[in-house]
């Protein structure tokens, strides 16, 4: 019986520490949207002002990103 109810605090709480950690992955893609948005932004600015090769390395950079 005391495994039982050991077994099923377990299961039962386990599941509220992970809840806590939603707030901090969330934050960690916000960071991550936020860091590649200003690579876009500085890729086609030196996009628009004739710099391909910069505008292509930061665009890739960003995208990189999201690969990993």
């Amino acid at each position: 019986m005391k495994k039982l109810v050991l077994i099923l605090s377990f299961v039962l709480f386990s599941n509220s520490v992970f809840a806590g950690s939603c707030p901090m992955l969330a934050s960690k893609i916000d960071a991550k949207i936020a860091k590649a948005q200003e690579l876009r932004e500085a890729g086609m600015k030196a996009h628009e002002s004739g710099k391909h090769e910069k505008s292509v390395e930061l665009l890739n950079q960003a995208l990189e990103m999201f690969k990993g």
